[in-house]
């Protein structure tokens, strides 16, 4: 999956964007009060952008590609 599209999703689905990390973004889920890194990669396996949905306590992705 498309980072960009996995963004996206998070931000269609409450979250935002907390902080820049080293190598990572973190992104925060206000309603569940958690956050999730997400890598800098333009691609981000489905099985990575499951468990940050999962981290983040939200619906999964839809599967598109990788």
């Amino acid at each position: 999956m498309k980072r960009i599209l996995l963004l996206a999703h998070l931000e269609r689905n409450g979250c935002f964007f907390a902080r820049e990390g080293s190598r990572h973004s973190v992104y925060y889920n206000p309603k569940t009060n958690k956050s999730s890194t997400i890598p800098r990669h333009v691609e981000i396996h489905s099985f990575l952008a499951k468990k940050i949905c999962r981290d983040l306590g939200i619906a999964t992705p839809p599967n598109r590609g990788k």
